[in-house]
């Protein structure tokens, strides 16, 4: 089973000053995960993240630059590589996915070009440079669509279709994708990974209008997507459709409590008020040991489910000042202004808010021995 994580952030930390460390040992986290037996990295490309006046929405800057040169020091450390294209300038996941600034007056056959356009750029370019992806997505968490308003799937009422102009969109990238780099892989990745139904609908219509696509990915936060029951028996009804399917994002805290930046508490996406999950709190609190178990477990039943990968989502993403989700500028982009700017995942990540390496970052060496 692929072990990997997704530190698509790790450049803008370094620039930052973060520190990792092992007792009181400064280490290198990508060189220790690649002892513990992780082997992938994914990778996140945004198409222009920046405003029109050259403002950063940081989060990263996680454009094509930042995956060559990512990519390129994680191939050094023996990591293959896996690119995740949003197809929006910012974040892209099931309650947003913004058109890029410069498609914003296409219609549905320029978009489709668009798409194709952009997808065959980036990947001629990562083979130009050496870095290559062994696995592509096409879309970010697509379970609503892309490219919102022309290829989305889910209205405001919740009634779902469209699928006609989505899977126009969605066969360029895979086309583009099969012309530069025929030996990738291509997945299509959704969340809401305890929904059979609608699983169902996306992947039986993937069939139905013929897309070519090797893999089906889910995220996996138990926050909002239920047990690990849950997870597992719908992967398992995925099974029909003849792919092989990997968890593309999970995590966990090991904590509830916010972190202080220049004397402040600093806002949590998951909090004390935010964290209960029945079925799941009980047996693994939001401690450091919680945080291990949870992650032990979920990769051995990952395993004994057959799941042929499963990545953590940003393990790295440390706070400090400069380490944000979005800047204003982002903010506005994906119309959430308003917000605190700083980083509200630091608690989901393997190393505490002073860099210290937690339990859970050595059950992947547990999980790759077993």
């Amino acid at each position: 089973m692929i072990l990997g994580i997704d530190v698509s952030t790790y450049l803008e930390e370094l620039e930052h000053g973060a520190k990792f460390y092992d007792g009181e040992r400064e280490i290198d986290p990508l060189d220790a995960f690649v002892k513990n037996g992780v082997d992938f990295m994914r990778i996140r490309v945004w198409n222009d993240p920046k405003s029109e006046n050259g403002e950063p929405y940081l989060a990263g800057n996680c454009d094509l630059g930042n995956y060559v040169r990512l990519a390129k020091l994680a191939k050094s450390k023996g990591y293959r590589i896996l690119m995740d294209l949003h197809y929006s300038d910012f974040w892209a996941d099931p309650g947003k996915q913004f058109i890029p600034k410069a498609w914003t007056e296409y219609d549905i056959d320029r978009m489709a070009e668009a798409v194709y356009e952009f997808t065959r750029h980036c990947l001629t370019v990562a083979n130009g440079e050496g870095v290559a992806p062994e696995l592509i997505q096409v879309g970010n968490e697509i379970t609503n669509g892309i490219l919102w308003p022309l290829g989305k799937l889910e209205n405001d009422n919740g009634e779902r279709g469209n699928y006609d102009n989505f899977c126009r969109l969605i066969e360029a990238g895979c086309r583009a994708c099969r012309e530069v780099t025929p030996e990738a892989k291509i997945i299509l990745h959704l969340e809401r990974s305890n929904d059979k139904a609608v699983y169902q609908e996306f992947y039986s219509n993937m069939e139905s209008h013929g897309i070519d696509y090797d893999i089906i990915g889910a995220s996996y936060y138990p926050y909002w997507h239920g047990t690990p029951e849950e997870l597992f028996d719908n992967l398992r009804d995925c099974r029909h459709f003849g792919k092989d399917i990997m968890i593309m994002e999970m995590g966990y805290g090991f904590t509830s409590e916010a972190y202080s930046l220049g004397g402040e508490a600093r806002r949590l996406v998951i909090d004390s008020e935010r964290a209960y999950v029945p079925g799941v709190s009980e047996k693994y609190p939001l401690t450091p040991r919680g945080q291990a178990e949870f992650v032990r477990d979920l990769l051995a039943s990952a395993k004994e489910n057959g799941i042929c990968g499963i990545f953590y989502w940003e393990p790295l993403w440390l706070p400090g000042e400069g380490i944000c989700w979005a800047s204003v500028a982002g903010q506005e982009y994906i119309h959430e202004e308003g917000k605190s700017t700083s980083n509200e995942w630091a608690n989901q990540c393997l190393f505490d808010y002073c860099g210290q390496k937690l339990p859970a970052f050595d059950e992947y060496k547990t999980s790759a021995e077993n």
